[in-house]
């Protein structure tokens, strides 16, 4: 009349430690996993992975910390990840922080901020002479544009 429960333990389980969120799937709410997970359906909360994958169907609603993570859809919201590859068809809305590497293909869309993070290292005389010319320049608008004349030569 029931089945036994003992069937299902006699049947293999992938043990591969990749999950998958399916197109018709939509989650609400945090994702945490110490494995990795592709993604092509929609997630909305923030998510905490080892290695990541977004489909060209899949789209996420939250910020992202992960140590691989490769965008084929779409993402909103800020990224954090040691590599970060954006293919051809990503769209982006957020700012990226990535540690060692990022590769973008032609024709991504990407609207926000992309810096490297320190990964604990203090800064190098070449990161402190670009931020001493960008407040530079910032406080050089601050102050009135200095007008100049020249001269003409008489002929």
């Amino acid at each position: 009349m029931f089945k036994s429960l003992r069937s299902v333990e006699g049947s293999k389980i992938n043990n591969s430690g990749r999950s998958f969120v399916g197109e018709t799937m939509q989650l609400e709410g945090d994702l945490r996993t110490s494995g990795s997970i592709d993604i092509a359906g929609l997630i909305n909360g923030n998510i905490f992975v080892s290695e990541m994958t977004i489909t060209e169907t899949g789209s996420i609603r939250g910020a992202v910390e992960a140590t691989t993570i490769e965008i084929n859809g779409h993402i909103e919201g800020r990224i954090s990840a040691d590599t970060v590859i954006v293919g051809r068809s990503a769209v982006v809305k957020g700012d990226i922080f990535f540690r060692n590497t990022l590769k973008t293909e032609e024709g991504a869309d990407i609207d926000g901020y992309i810096k490297r993070a320190n990964n604990g290292k203090s800064n190098s005389e070449e990161d402190i002479a670009i931020e001493e010319i960008v407040e530079r320049t910032e406080s050089q608008k601050k102050t009135k544009p200095i007008h100049v004349v020249q001269q003409k030569k008489a002929v």
